[in-house]
């Protein structure tokens, strides 16, 4: 066989690899969606891309294997189609891997509003986004360190450098692992993440007093959405190095407290029933825990903490803006004079005081003022 024959057969091969994946995916994705499977043939659709390359030089890579070609005609080709089917099928297994993710979790679905209707439900949601997209993440790294192995082995060069680092495996160990450290730290520590779950996806977390929701989990950083919309970008070894809240840990209900300084002649009774008036026509109250004390007192005034419960940070976040609003708002309509004031209490320069005590106390009252001795 000429070498012009050759070429055409691989070129045949090629040609016959395409029309084969084409009719594979079509019949594919019919079959799916008669047996009432739409979501399926998405997915099996979203791998044409790769399909069209990997299964086309797979049928090139075996043909290769019979034909008979010159060595430089034969080293060339077979060079460019194990490049081409190390990339394909690279490609091809990530887009298989995120396929199976968004198939995975189209069952369990995020939903900000199910904290407070199915807390249990929407806990089990959260865990499994954290872990599968961890594991997504862990996945699509392997094979694109399997792929970059895999194609510099088929250089020569890339073997001779492979055994001069070998040689030379202490030198190299240690500079690598200097390199490489922070990257494996955060590798690590996704992983550690991933294992023990100290957050997930959608929890309400405090860092550093920024108030949040854990929107994305990666290898290397974890990406936190603040309320007033800006993004925080932490590296993932932060969270296993140093202390962080979660609000959401067990369940997203929460208690809340609005702390107020009243006056000492302030009526604790009726501020406890108006207090409970205002929860019950709240709907961020959960209906659960409610309560009004004196928790401490000072010179002029007493310290009221209002403690109610709600569904969700939100939730408390609001219901502590409207019991402060309410609640003092009763205190001036009704009560006025249970608000802080300064009292400053007046008698008599000379009453009690022995013989000479007014003079000491306009000497005081002019080194208050300001006056030297010798002033008018």
């Amino acid at each position: 066989m000429s070498t012009g024959q050759s070429l055409l057969v691989l070129a045949f091969c090629l040609v016959g690899g395409y029309v084969v994946q084409a009719l594979g995916i079509a019949v594919a994705i019919v079959a799916l969606r008669r047996r009432d499977h739409p979501s399926f043939a998405r997915s099996v659709a979203r791998l044409r891309g790769p399909a069209r390359i990997a299964v086309p030089f797979a049928f090139a890579a075996g043909a290769l294997t019979k034909i008979r070609l010159t060595p430089l005609w034969h080293g060339w080709l077979t060079h460019t189609t194990v490049t081409v089917l190390v990339l394909s099928f690279a490609w091809l297994a990530s887009r298989v891997v995120t396929t199976a993710e968004q198939a995975f979790l189209r069952r369990f679905q995020l939903d900000n509003t199910a904290e407070s209707t199915d807390p249990d439900r929407a806990g089990k949601a959260q865990r499994v986004h954290t872990q599968v997209t961890l594991l997504k993440r862990l996945a699509q790294a392997a094979i694109v360190v399997i792929a970059a192995g895999m194609l510099l082995m088929s250089f020569s060069q890339g073997r001779i450098y492979g055994a001069s680092l070998l040689a030379s495996a202490g030198i190299a160990g240690v500079v690598v692992g200097l390199a490489a450290q922070p990257i494996m730290t955060n590798l690590l520590a996704g992983a550690q993440i991933g294992i023990a779950q100290p957050f997930r996806i959608n929890d309400v977390v405090v860092i550093d007093g920024h108030w949040g929701r854990i929107e994305e989990v990666s290898l290397t950083y974890v990406v936190v959405r603040i309320w007033d919309l800006r993004r925080l970008v932490i590296p993932v070894s932060w969270f296993v190095k140093n202390p962080f809240e979660n609000w959401t840990r067990s369940g997203a209900g929460l208690l809340s407290f609005a702390q107020l300084e009243v006056d000492y002649r302030a009526p604790i009774a009726a501020m406890r029933d108006e207090l409970h008036r205002i929860l019950e026509q709240s709907s961020d109250w959960s209906g659960e825990v409610w309560n009004l004390q004196v928790t401490g007192s000072g010179p002029s005034t007493l310290q009221v903490r209002a403690l109610m419960s709600a569904k969700d940070s939100s939730s408390g976040w609001n219901l502590q803006c409207e019991v402060y609003e309410k609640l003092v708002g009763f205190l001036q309509e009704n009560h006025p004079y249970a608000l802080p004031r300064i009292r400053l209490e007046s008698r008599d320069p000379g009453q009690g005081l022995g013989p000479g005590a007014n003079g000491d106390l306009k000497r005081s009252a002019r080194a208050e003022s300001g006056m030297l001795p010798g002033d008018n």
